[in-house]
């Protein structure tokens, strides 16, 4: 696919993020999108400002759909077949997806399966749903967002990424197994695996927010007090002030976004580069490039204890 003009793409999660970056750098391109998102208010947003910037006869639509939903999956599926009447889908972003859910062992179940049900189930419905439309046009690609944390389920030593790393290992292997199903059943799609490393973009709020844990810069001085139990675990001081709590709960997102060596721009950028040279391994961020390197020259490595390797 050497180029999107006058293609025509679905991209989930696409209201904010590297979401938002691929709807806008696809509309700038003449591709036509369909973008959902939990927020369907920021994905009208992304919206507005992709057809700003679209060529004419450009058609962009913001669509609400929670992907774990499969009832959901569908009507965005019916919405989408309404709004671009007659238009063969080209390509199709699965990058929904949210944080949260380290322990298998220590965090509550309700929080593992949600992460798992977006990160996941969300691929594999939107799959189900859209898969059969690319195969139907000329040619198509499907585009699955891993991660790096595919290749090692962790932060590192003492910090497990259950939920999250499981589904992103199963978005992997899905992905890579339909590399040969489609080649004999449909070779005119292929499938491409995203594994990104740290990119910067609101993932830590987005992610409260999915798992309906509110804004901290707008939740009231009752519900950040009701948190206080949960920050205690995370070392807050006891004797924290209200406000300090909340500064608490905004700063690692500020920080994530800010402190990322790859913007989300920079990120939607190397991807489309890669979908146009036909590659199907995306490995975005020189983090993820070292990860991947290292585990395939010492797998066991990677999960030595903490300590260990300095010794």
């Amino acid at each position: 696919m050497d180029t999107f003009a006058g293609k025509f793409a679905v991209v989930t999660g696409g209201g904010s993020g590297m979401g938002r970056e691929l709807v806008l750098a696809l509309a700038g391109q003449g591709c036509s999108v369909a973008a959902c998102d939990l927020n369907l208010a920021g994905a009208e947003q992304v919206a507005e400002a992709a057809r700003a910037v679209a060529p004419a006869g450009t058609a962009v639509t913001a669509h609400a759909c929670d992907v774990s939903d499969e009832t959901q999956v569908l009507r965005f599926k019916d919405e989408v077949l309404a709004a671009h009447p007659g238009r063969a889908l080209n390509l199709v972003f699965n990058n929904a997806g949210i944080g949260g859910a380290g322990s298998f062992i220590d965090d509550p179940r309700a929080m593992w399966e949600r992460v798992f049900a977006i990160d996941w189930w969300g691929v594999y419905y939107c799959t189900r749903a859209f898969l059969p439309l690319l195969i139907e046009g000329p040619e198509g690609v499907l585009v699955n967002t891993s991660s790096m944390n595919a290749l090692r389920p962790t932060h590192g030593p003492n910090r497990p990424l259950t939920a999250y790393g499981t589904a992103k290992a199963a978005v992997k292997a899905f992905t890579e197994a339909l590399i040969e199903d489609l080649r004999e059943h449909a070779p005119h799609v292929s499938a491409a695996v995203v594994l990104p490393g740290h990119i910067g973009t609101d993932f830590f709020a987005n992610s409260r927010l999915a798992h309906g844990e509110g804004d901290p810069e707008t939740m009231t001085e009752a519900e950040i007090e009701a948190q206080r139990p949960i920050l205690a675990r995370y070392g807050v001081p006891a004797e924290s002030t209200t406000e300090e709590l909340r500064q608490f709960m905004i700063r690692p997102g500020v920080l994530f976004r800010e402190s990322a060596p790859v913007t989300a721009a920079e990120a939607a950028a190397i991807i489309l580069d890669a979908v146009r040279a036909g590659r199907w391994r995306i490995v975005v961020g020189k983090d993820a490039e070292e990860l991947d390197a290292q585990v395939r020259a010492d797998p066991e490595a990677v999960y030595e204890p903490a300590g260990t390797a300095a010794e």
